[in-house]
């Protein structure tokens, strides 16, 4: 679902943290694409509160109930007992070798064939300001996209703030070669399906829909991926991960947003990291991008 406008080599990685800006953006869960000149952005930055929680759909549910009302909040809140310790702080769990058939049967459609590097990606419509799209992202990944039958997916938000700036440098506006739209580098056909798979009528090129559609790619990743070789182990946590790229879940997710699940994720077959360098990117970006500051 999304597709690549940079390079996503280690110089570019190293240029993006030392400028502060962005050379390049790969699109939301496919391929790579073509170069872009990036859109300064100005203004200045500002906390944005978060105040949905999504919702997984059922056949009883409307489109809008089904991703969510704001949590209620309340000032004095209602101490929480002591849980019990679960898998949540337990020991790492490895892939297994081979992958268990699919929980998720209806999946997305087979990535678009890559973009002309000489290509040049093109911008419609105002740009959202450095707020708003913070303000977006964090609600995104504040989202329960699986609240009943995997509750305990938790997109982590520098994972997604991460993941959008490495696909669009957080511009909200751009629209890559291949395809490709807005902050999380959505595919068209990917925004199609997602919608019919959770009921949903997200608008591809508004930026808070946008940042939607792609954390709940990564959550729908999270599941797929963690049911077929992770146990249901759905932590996204970098903890977990070895010097191997495919010993955790949050690297499978990552390549996955990038080359697409099948590439990633078959049947049968062992798990398969086949871009290191987009993943090492982001992985880096979670820990050192100027936009985690934003």
């Amino acid at each position: 679902m999304r597709g690549r406008i940079g390079r996503v080599g280690a110089v570019v990685l190293a240029g993006l943290l030392l400028a502060g800006t962005v050379v390049g953006c790969a699109d939301r869960g496919e391929r790579p694409r073509g170069e872009a000149a990036p859109v300064a952005v100005t203004e200045a930055p500002t906390d944005a509160p978060v105040d949905e929680a999504a919702v997984e759909p059922g056949p009883s549910v409307s489109g809008v109930e089904s991703m969510g009302a704001a949590p209620s909040r309340s000032a004095s809140p209602t101490p929480k007992p002591t849980k019990k310790p679960t898998r949540a702080s337990g020991p790492a769990t490895k892939p297994r070798p081979v992958a268990k058939p699919p929980t998720e049967t209806k999946v997305p459609p087979a990535p678009p064939k890559p973009a002309p590097t000489s290509c040049k990606p093109s911008y419609k419509g105002a740009q959202a300001t450095r707020a708003e799209a913070k303000a977006a992202l964090a609600d995104a990944a504040a989202r329960i996209y699986w609240p009943t039958s995997a509750p305990s997916i938790k997109i982590p938000l520098d994972l997604v703030k991460a993941t959008a700036w490495q696909e669009s440098g957080w511009q909200s506006n751009i629209y890559a070669c291949d395809g490709g739209v807005g902050l999380m580098q959505v595919m068209p056909g990917t925004a199609t399906w997602m919608n019919q798979r959770f009921e949903q009528s997200y608008e591809l090129d508004d930026y808070r829909d946008n940042a939607y559609l792609g954390a709940n790619y990564l959550a729908w990743l999270t599941k797929y991926i963690g049911d077929m070789y992770f146990e249901s182990d759905f932590r996204l946590d970098a903890g977990l991960c070895t010097s191997e790229l495919n010993s955790c879940l949050l690297n499978a997710v990552i390549a996955a947003y990038n080359f697409g699940h099948g590439a990633v994720a078959q049947e049968g077959r062992s798990l398969t990291i086949p871009n290191p360098s987009y993943v090492r990117n982001v992985r880096a970006l979670m820990t050192e991008c100027v936009c985690l500051g934003y």
